[in-house]
């Protein structure tokens, strides 16, 4: 193909708006739609985080918004769902759990994997009275 010819250039064009496809919205869309299902997975005594740094325990819901009462249930504030940047487990050893599988499995892709055990060598010394 002539780089000069309309086919090439067009061509060039598919394969430009494909990569920006993969690249920017494809990976934007599937953020989108987590964020929705976390959001929609919200029960009462959830743990949350807004997007403006407030953390507190999910209180009632409805169709739009969320009441969460922070400082121990002293005060209540109504937010947006989409206000909810991140929800925790209702109890906190399942989160502790949760967090230390997530660093196990950290760490085992980090780790190169080895089919047998490696055991280090045993030095021997030389007698004293050579000298």
């Amino acid at each position: 193909m002539n780089p000069s010819s309309p086919a090439f250039s067009l061509v060039l064009m598919v394969l430009l708006i494909a990569m920006i496809y993969f690249m920017m919205i494809r990976p934007q869309r599937k953020k989108e739609k987590a964020d929705k299902e976390m959001r929609d997975a919200l029960r009462v005594g959830d743990e949350v985080i807004t997007i403006g740094g407030i953390v507190g325990k999910v209180e009632k819901i409805t169709d739009k918004t969320v009441i969460i009462s922070t400082t121990a249930g002293k005060n209540k504030i109504e937010f947006l769902k989409s206000a909810i940047a991140s929800v925790s487990a209702k109890d906190p050893a399942a989160a502790k759990q949760a967090a230390k599988e997530s660093e196990k499995a950290a760490e085992e892709e980090k780790a190169p994997a080895r089919d047998k055990k490696v055991t280090p060598k045993k030095l021997s010394r030389k007698p004293d009275d050579a000298e």
